[in-house]
């Protein structure tokens, strides 16, 4: 059986991996990661379910849908289904799906889409509903954090805010969380209702939202990390090679982290290696244990796209790394200069 640990005050005991379906979403929308192929998508949500992950993480935007309707798909005839957590506020062009989505969190707009995710999963509630981006009211594009600037059309915070906690009163969702809001934003959202849990990206390479983890673990809020191996760049399988080949249609082909900051990258990812070979686990495993060790995450998302690679990080929730572990990273990731933010937490290790 996987470990466990309560998301923040929600009362749900999630394992401390999820199944995050981006990666499964198919081409042919802005963020995609390339070609799927459906049968294995659904193949390898269902193996992850049978080795013990309990909640599936999903957006109404990976795949303009088809994420969430995979999900659906795999979870429809289970007798104990996952836990569902999605997000809202990323709107896409529907004659357009190529083009960037839009920052929107009208409250409108976030009930219709609320229902469109209801019906595609086949659920009637929504266990965690997440805000996905701040609204700015523009587009958006990818640049690690931090995204577009508000225009005059952005929803405050304050007024979306109030729309999640009303669709947690009204029963259609189980909680709410906010994803990529900082500080500042994440307390000004606790006067109006509490934030359940947030989602932020966390990895040995991004380490920008330390603050914001900081913030939860003193608010009683769950914290759930996406990008643990950073887009596959920590999964030790990743090369130079590899990164040079990606499609045109794989939107980490012109991100930083796979052109500029490759060899650093790279580094770090060697780095795990010989952790990994001691405790008889693969890289992987380590990375997601290294941001599972760090204060105040309750679970890490991790993708896959076949059920063998979900075999390749099933064991980092078991993955206890001691504190020669914790120090060997931390060293490596100065060494290196991989990424931003805080080589080591204050109170770890």
């Amino acid at each position: 059986m996987l470990a466990k640990q309560t998301l923040g005050r929600t009362g749900m005991e999630i394992t401390r991996v999820g199944f995050g379906s981006w990666v499964v979403a198919g081409s042919g929308w802005r963020f995609s990661w390339g070609d799927t192929d459906d049968t294995e998508s659904i193949a390898a949500v269902r193996h992850a379910i049978a080795s013990g992950v309990n909640w599936i993480d999903t957006a109404a935007v990976y795949g303009l849908g088809h994420a969430e309707e995979l999900v659906g798909k795999a979870i429809a005839n289970l007798s104990e289904k996952p836990y569902v957590f999605t997000k809202a506020g990323l709107v896409w062009d529907r004659d357009n799906p190529s083009a960037t989505p839009r920052r929107i969190m009208k409250p409108a707009s976030v009930r219709r889409e609320v229902e469109d995710s209801l019906r595609r999963l086949g659920v009637e509630r929504i266990d965690l509903y997440q805000v996905h981006w701040p609204d700015t009211g523009e587009s958006l594009e990818y640049a690690g954090d931090g995204f577009g600037t508000v225009s005059p059309n952005a929803t405050p915070l304050e007024e979306y805010w109030q729309v999640m906690a009303d669709l947690k009163a009204e029963g259609k969702v189980g909680a709410i969380g906010l994803s990529n809001h900082d500080v500042a934003q994440l307390e000004a959202a606790e006067k109006i209702a509490h934030v359940d849990a947030i989602q932020p990206p966390f990895s040995a390479i991004n380490r920008s939202a330390a603050a914001e983890v900081a913030w939860a673990a003193a608010n009683g809020t769950g914290v759930i990390a996406y990008s643990p191996m950073q887009s596959g760049l920590l999964s030790g399988a990743f090369t130079a090679e590899r990164a040079a080949s990606l499609g045109a249609d794989d939107w980490r082909s012109t991100h930083a982290d796979f052109t500029a900051g490759l060899a650093a990258n790279l580094q770090l990812a060697d780095a795990l290696k010989p952790i990994a070979a001691r405790h008889g686990v693969s890289v992987a495993e380590v990375a997601i244990a290294w941001v599972l060790a760090w204060p105040g995450i309750s679970g890490a998302i991790v993708g896959a796209r076949t059920a063998s690679q979900v075999d390749g990080w099933i064991g980092a929730g078991d993955l206890e790394l001691t504190v020669a572990d914790l120090d060997e990273i931390g060293a490596a990731i100065t060494a290196t200069g991989a990424g931003t933010g805080p080589a080591k937490a204050r109170n770890a290790g």
